[in-house]
């Protein structure tokens, strides 16, 4: 982690002495008031998860909640000179509108004594920040992502991540992150540090990506977690991203990404994973179909969570499943509908299908292998329409519908329904 601490400081000096080969970020700065930014954003979600092979679970086989999730977000700008200086924060207002405690667990909302879901919740909190040149400094609470730390936001309301981050764009087309972190919230807890029971102590990131070109990019990022229980955790994370224009209307998109993990914990040897993607997508006017394959290789499945629930690029987490077993192969076939080109603007759809094989499986008490050859699979579909003008622009409505299934050493059959209404509002 000392490396890591190190190079961030080396980022931040670097950023104050070297010649910017783009037009300096804050030499352009309108002021703390004229830049400032305040928007709302309204979400209403239900949620079903039907258990279909785990009625003698000690959980809920059937889990059904509906809620709202208000959020407001203010965002400064930056006092001009030389260095700016400014202000984020933000306010998280959860709003039980239907549960029960034989229905309650889709991590929706937090739980009270008697098992039953909270009725509302809320979480406040902010950052301060600071720029020079192009070079910023976030300090506080914030939300983060990135592919070694990315704070989930697939519930009422999001996840929060503590500590600094620095964001530098002092080179044309490269952008470079480093940081630190203390505590992850969750987004069914407002306490400090409630994430997977505050699991995680200390995290340092740093990478970069580039734009070669603007249909070629790469990326590259480090993580170093230092977790409970005297366990860590270092993480690589490497991807390329290349469109190839063909006619009109047409071109075909190469998605490759691959984590390499270390985990290690006390008076034990070290694990280790390989984690990789590749998808291939065509497109022509309103569609896009795509294909593509997933691998886990090495000592256990892919491990994630801690650095938040979003920290997974890769193309087979989907909506229930992530397809990461131990040594699981899987692949994915998918396709998109743009209704736009096609005279209804606002309206999309989406289905896939994955399928994974080879799983390694064992006992998490015992230790014993379950199976050496595992299969699951899930299929998902997904409608969404937004409105395009009216008061009530920018008003969406999506369906999510998923079907996952999979042998009992691997895993609990589920079918799952969503309905997400989502508001935004620009106030400032």
């Amino acid at each position: 982690m000392q490396m890591i601490k190190l190079s961030v400081i080396a980022l931040a000096v670097a950023a104050a002495s070297t010649q910017m080969a783009v037009a300096s970020q804050q030499s352009e700065s309108n002021g703390f008031i004229e830049d400032s930014s305040l928007n709302a954003h309204a979400r209403a979600l239900y949620f079903n998860r039907d258990f279909r092979n785990d009625s003698g679970s000690s959980n809920n086989s059937y889990n059904e909640e509906s809620g709202l999730g208000l959020k407001a977000i203010y965002e400064s700008g930056f006092t001009q000179g030389t260095v700016g200086f400014g202000v984020d924060a933000f306010g998280l207002q959860g709003i039980k509108l239907d549960s029960g405690k034989g229905r309650h667990s889709n991590t929706m909302f937090p739980t009270e004594r008697n098992g039953k879901a909270k009725d509302n919740y809320s979480q406040a909190g902010g950052a301060v920040k600071a720029r020079i040149s192009s070079t910023t400094l976030k300090y506080g609470e914030q939300f983060v992502d990135l592919p070694v730390l990315s704070t989930d936001d697939s519930r009422l309301l999001p996840q929060t991540a503590t500590g600094f981050l620095v964001t530098s764009n002092e080179i044309e087309n490269l952008e470079v992150h480093a940081g630190h972190f203390t505590a992850l919230t969750a987004m069914d807890a407002v306490s400090h540090d409630s994430s997977n029971d505050g699991l995680l102590k200390a995290l340092d990131l740093v990478g970069a990506r580039y734009n070669f070109t603007d249909n070629l990019s790469a990326a590259y990022y480090y993580s170093d977690a230092d977790l409970k229980d005297n366990k860590t955790n270092k993480k690589h994370y490497i991807n390329g991203n290349y469109t190839l224009p063909l006619a009109d209307a047409q071109s075909l998109n190469f998605d490759f990404n691959m984590y390499q993990t270390k985990f290690d914990e006390k008076s034990k040897s070290s694990d280790r994973n390989t984690a990789f993607s590749l998808a291939a997508a065509y497109n022509i006017a309103a569609h896009t179909f795509t294909a593509g394959i997933q691998r886990m290789s090495g000592d256990r499945g892919y491990d994630y969570g801690y650095d938040g629930g979003g920290s997974i690029y890769l193309l087979n987490d989907v909506q229930k499943g992530s397809f990461t077993g131990k040594d699981e192969k899987s692949y994915q076939v998918r396709y998109d509908l743009n209704m736009d080109t096609l005279g209804v603007p606002g309206l999309s759809f989406m289905t896939r299908y994955a399928r994974g094989s080879d799983i390694d499986a064992y006992d998490n008490k015992t230790g014993d292998r379950l199976t050496q050859n595992g299969k699951n699979w899930e299929r998902d579909i997904e409608a969404k329409y937004v409105l395009q003008s009216g008061a009530a622009k920018d008003l969406s409505f999506r369906l999510r519908q998923a079907t996952y299934r999979a042998e009992s050493a691997v895993g609990t059959d589920v079918d799952e329904v969503r309905l997400i209404v989502e508001y935004p509002l620009s106030i400032l």
